[in-house]
């Protein structure tokens, strides 16, 4: 599987960017595509995921702010990115894994991951 990730860039705080994703090779009838993301200094995160059927799962500090969305047909996400902030600024990661229906697996199994791309976010 390989995974090309665009998007990332310089953004103002409060303006929006939008990440995409784009799976190719040989991939998983069902799997949960998404982002991680990395600061210095800290851990990689997860950011966003969606499963094939539609499922979606967030971390509390972009809910409300980020929407992922998938494109089957494609093997293709979006992370549309609102609201930015300065804390947002990181390497994000984009993602794929076997969807057994359980974040709980999906977060804990092994993925596949594309090169990262930085976003940035001036204050």
């Amino acid at each position: 599987v390989q995974l090309q990730a665009s998007g990332g860039g310089l953004v103002q705080a409060g303006g929006s960017l939008r990440l995409s994703c784009a799976a190719s090779g040989s991939t998983f009838s069902n799997y949960a595509m998404g982002w991680y993301r990395q600061a210095p200094g800290k851990q990689r995160e997860l950011v966003a995921a969606i499963s094939s059927g539609g499922s979606t799962n967030y971390a509390d500090s972009v809910k409300g702010r980020f929407t992922i969305s998938g494109d089957n047909a494609k093997n293709t996400v979006y992370l549309q990115m609102n609201s930015l902030k300065p804390e947002d600024a990181a390497v994000y990661y984009c993602n794929v894994a076997r969807w057994l229906g359980s974040w709980r697996h999906y977060i804990t199994t092994d993925r596949y991951w594309g090169q990262g791309t930085k976003v940035t976010v001036s204050s």
